[in-house]
């Protein structure tokens, strides 16, 4: 998944917190391509999302 794929799963995360959360190690897993653009494989968002909503509650 791009960037601006996962923010719009997340509806109304920004940029600025994703790239935030990656500082802090609480954003799901991604890697860099060799033109520097992340990814993220769509089993790992689904699986760091579900982290948070057990988290939540």
């Amino acid at each position: 998944m791009t960037t601006d794929e996962i923010l719009a799963e997340l509806k109304g995360i920004s940029r600025r917190t994703f790239y935030r959360w990656r500082e802090l190690g609480k954003a799901p897993r991604a890697f860099k391509l060799p033109n520097g653009e992340l990814r993220v494989w769509r089993s790992e968002f689904t699986a760091w999302l579900n982290s948070q909503e057990r988290a939540a509650v």
